[in-house]
């Protein structure tokens, strides 16, 4: 099978850290793509992601850093056993970060779909989360994360 890659490079109004938490943390994600989101925090473990169109695993992760994933596209014409590679590399430019993508091993006639596609339903969106209509969001889901850990330590408290 012929495969292509695919190169891009964004800056968004984010730290490195809060870039890599919104790709890594379920509920970020979810909230993120509007759709049912399951995400390992771990190297070999497993993701699932747009209601199960694309599912993986995790090669590496360096938070604020770099991840490197294995995905699969439910895609006509994708084989069921190929996995193409996703990298993404953060660096902080000034007040921004830089995301630096590459997709590689990507069957040759779904490169220029997959092209638009990270556009369209992650580098816009991301743009927009981080924007200051989407501030008041992800302050929530801090707010529920701190509340979350603390019902649940004192649930462990009383037993």
């Amino acid at each position: 099978m012929k495969t292509k890659s695919i190169k891009q490079s964004i800056s968004f109004d984010a730290t490195p850290d809060e870039l890599y938490d919104v790709l890594m943390n379920a509920k970020k994600h979810s909230a993120l793509t509007a759709s049912k989101v399951k995400m390992s925090n771990k190297v070999k473990g497993k993701f699932d992601v747009f209601d199960g169109y694309c599912h993986g695993y995790n090669i590496e992760l360096e938070p604020g850093k770099k991840i490197v994933q294995a995905w699969h596209f439910a895609e006509d014409g994708w084989p069921a056993d190929h996995f193409s590679i996703c990298t993404f590399s953060f660096e902080k430019v000034k007040n921004k970060t830089k995301l630096s993508f590459t997709q590689t091993g990507i069957p040759e006639h779904k490169a220029v779909s997959l092209k638009s596609g990270w556009a369209t339903f992650y580098w816009e969106p991301l743009k927009e989360f981080f924007s200051t209509k989407w501030a008041k969001l992800n302050i929530r889901l801090k707010i529920l994360d701190v509340r979350f850990k603390t019902n649940h330590i004192q649930n462990e408290k009383r037993i």
